[in-house]
């Protein structure tokens, strides 16, 4: 079933033309799929080879012909598998040949070891083995062979040896073996096929090398192996893309036939690598590593392995270019995180200093509040004292004029007139305006009994006004008192104290210029002489409150 799907694949491939969706992922999938399932195919194979070692332990040592042929068969197990056991292989054949005496059995056995020689990259050796070779004495497969090995041998050597003298000779010896292989091979098979398309590349007819290689992956007959080698052979000779693909193919077929020759896998993944495609390079080149370490030359191994470790390199260099472009993004991260915890800090700061503020405003408009209302207990206090004092003293006036109406009243009935007069004589309304002031001083200095040391504090020692011993207050005094209780008018001032407003003035202007403080700042000095309470309750927290929220909402 393997067999016929993978012709119609190949078609399907080299048909596809670039507009179509390209296949090599999925062909990388298989391929991928095919090595871990490598250890399968190879036991497949290693099963086989123990039969033959079983079969050839049973055969009679005198049996040659029989023993000749199992190591045939061994030898085309063993070929391009291991190394190591095709050349013993070889070795025992042309042992049994010095029995068997079958001259063209010996030259195809010389011709085998030529081609281990050619493989394992020892060109001389390989030629040297064609020199043992009588070619008119052996069968025409023995000649086809010959001439087949003597094709490749010069197509080494001058990829080897790139000098233009010998490259022109190599290639003519080359053209000339490849003839005689071409005319020795059956029509129809896949020598010849194979051969004429050689013919075509040394000819330059690269397009007609192409044509042949793709008829041939169209067969469902040939084998792995063979197909192998065609896709390999046309891969270089197209694109690089339908390049990669073949290549892919005949990796693919090398692993279902066990053939560990490598050339396809190391050349994909070189091309994998030159693509950047550094993870599936690394395992077609592991997979190359691992068949060379099993047949090949040396050179090559080293080889494979120095492109493994620039496979190892470029993908530890992409690695910590990774890492790095990792970390610059974490940094970017870290740088933008930080910013973001700067701003919100800032914002955070903004706004505790917008409550600061607000808090600020709230305790100034509670002081405010606070000596607003102690200002209205100071007023209730000092309205109080004095209505309570005028009420006793109004009480007093109204009892008297009771007593001077009844006997007015009485004196006018009587016709006693002299009596009346009398009686308005006794009036003194000198003392009345006296005892007015003095209860006014009197009921002032309770409230503000410190107010005539606070307000000589506030003038010079020399300018200082004190009242005499017999006087509670004098006029100045009185009326910065009047000022004190939030009398600033001046014609409300000169009618209490029945003067005029000039002299009022008079007063203000000469007491105002002797002191030590000057304008408004002296009048703010006397509002804050203390009352008599200076304890005077806090205010409640309900109020304070009402009075916090109104601040808020301001």
């Amino acid at each position: 079933m393997i067999k016929l799907l993978l012709p119609t694949l190949g078609l399907m491939l080299l048909s596809c033309q670039a507009k179509c969706e390209d296949p090599a992922d999925s062909l990388l999938t298989v391929l991928k799929t095919e090595i871990l399932k490598k250890g399968v195919y190879d036991a497949r194979k290693d099963a086989g080879i123990q039969l033959l070692k079983q079969e050839l332990a049973g055969c009679a040592k005198n049996d040659y012909a029989g023993r000749y042929a199992i190591l045939n068969k061994l030898y085309e197990e063993y070929k391009g598998y291991i190394f190591d056991s095709s050349y013993t292989t070889v070795i025992q054949l042309l042992a049994l040949n010095k029995v068997l005496r079958d001259p063209s059995s010996e030259a195809i056995d010389r011709l085998k070891m030529g081609y281990i020689e050619l493989e394992s990259g020892r060109i001389k050796e390989s030629f040297d083995c064609l020199a043992l070779v009588n070619v008119p004495q052996i069968s025409k497969e023995a000649q086809l062979r010959y001439y087949e090995l003597k094709t490749r041998a010069y197509s080494d050597l001058d990829t080897y040896n790139t000098h233009q003298f010998h490259s022109d000779s190599n290639r003519r010896e080359c053209r000339k073996a490849l003839d005689s292989a071409l005319l020795l091979s059956d029509p129809g098979s896949f020598e010849r096929e194979k051969h004429v398309a050689e013919v075509y590349n040394l000819e330059g007819q690269h397009g007609k090398a192409a044509a042949v290689y793709t008829r041939l992956l169209a067969y469902d007959w040939i084998t792995d192996w063979q197909r192998a080698r065609a896709a390999y052979d046309l891969s270089e000779l197209t694109d690089s893309i339908r390049g990669t693909r073949l290549l892919i193919i005949s990796a693919i077929c090398d692993i279902r036939s066990s053939e560990n020759r490598t050339m396809a896998a190391f050349k994909l993944g070189k091309l994998l690598f030159q693509q950047g495609d550094l993870a599936n390079a690394k395992i077609i080149l592991q997979l190359a590593y691992d068949q060379a370490s099993v047949y090949g030359p040396s050179l090559r191994v080293i080889e494979i392995g120095a492109h493994l470790d620039r496979v190892d390199a470029r993908m530890l260099l992409a690695s910590q270019k990774n890492k790095n472009r990792v970390l610059i993004g974490l940094l970017v991260l870290l740088a933008i995180a930080i910013a973001v915890t700067v701003l919100i800090a800032i914002n955070v700061y903004r706004r505790l200093k917008s409550v600061k503020q607000r808090e600020l405003l709230v305790e100034q408009q509670n002081r405010h509040l606070d000596k607003i209302n102690r200002k209205l207990l100071e007023d209730a206090g000092i309205k109080e004292e004095y209505i309570g004092y005028f009420f006793n003293i109004i009480s007093t006036y109204i009892a008297r004029l009771e007593l001077i109406k009844r006997n007015i009243e009485h004196d006018f009935k009587v016709k006693n007139y002299d009596d009346v007069l009398k009686l308005a004589r006794e009036i003194d309304l000198k003392h009345e305006r006296h005892q007015l002031f003095y209860t006014f001083d009197k009921i002032f200095l309770k409230l503000f009994p410190n107010f005539i040391i606070t307000f000589n504090s506030l003038l010079k020692p020399e300018d200082q006004i004190w009242p005499k011993h017999n006087e509670a207050l004098n006029t100045s005094l009185r009326i910065f008192a009047l000022m004190r209780l939030g009398i600033q008018d001046n014609q409300v001032i000169a009618s209490i104290l029945e003067s005029s407003v000039s002299t009022i003035y008079t007063y203000k202007a000469r007491i105002r210029s002797k002191a030590l403080f000057q304008g408004e700042e002296f009048d703010n000095k006397i509002m804050e002489i203390q009352f008599a309470e200076f304890d005077l309750p806090e205010m409640p927290a309900t109020q304070r409150a009402f009075f916090k929220k109104r601040a808020r909402q301001h």
